[in-house]
């Protein structure tokens, strides 16, 4: 089970930049801004988790809760918003894989934070030398996928 999970994981990771270049594509085919294009792909997957709801049988009524939530708790919502304006925008700027390596790079830093210190209810995971090697190992892709041609450029 564990293995499904992070192959999930995985996959999840392979369709982050078909998200951001299908949503590009939008961007363009409606002649708007990234902010609409990013509207419209949240309309479309709102939808999408309706009908995953209703074809799962998950409970509408516990929606009863809402007003009972922390304020922080909606800011799921205008994190992934702000994900999917942002890479809308950013993937034809900066390109895709200079994109990319950024975004996994801070989501390695800030998720070693949240499980060093059980944030927002995680466990907690030590951070271990070898977990700080391949943090290093990712930032350090991260630097030459952005600035590794420029540096060879110079040799």
């Amino acid at each position: 089970m564990v293995l499904l999970l992070l192959l999930m994981a995985f996959v999840i990771g392979l369709v982050i930049p078909l998200q951001s270049a299908v949503n590009n594509s939008l961007r363009q085919t409606l002649g708007s801004g990234s902010p609409l294009a990013a509207l419209v792909s949240f309309v479309v997957g709102t939808v999408a988790l309706a009908l995953t709801c209703m074809a799962t049988g998950q409970p509408f009524h516990t929606l009863a809760g809402l007003p009972r939530i922390a304020w922080w708790e909606w800011l799921g919502g205008v994190l992934g918003a702000f994900f999917v304006f942002g890479s809308t925008l950013l993937a034809p700027r900066i390109g895709m894989a200079a994109m990319i390596s950024l975004i996994v790079a801070g989501q390695v830093l800030s998720s070693m934070v949240f499980d060093r210190f059980g944030l927002l209810g995680l466990p907690v995971r030590d951070i271990t030398w070898i977990r700080v090697a391949g943090a290093t190992l990712l930032l350090l892709g991260a630097v030459l996928v952005n600035f590794g041609d420029r540096w060879l450029a110079k040799v």
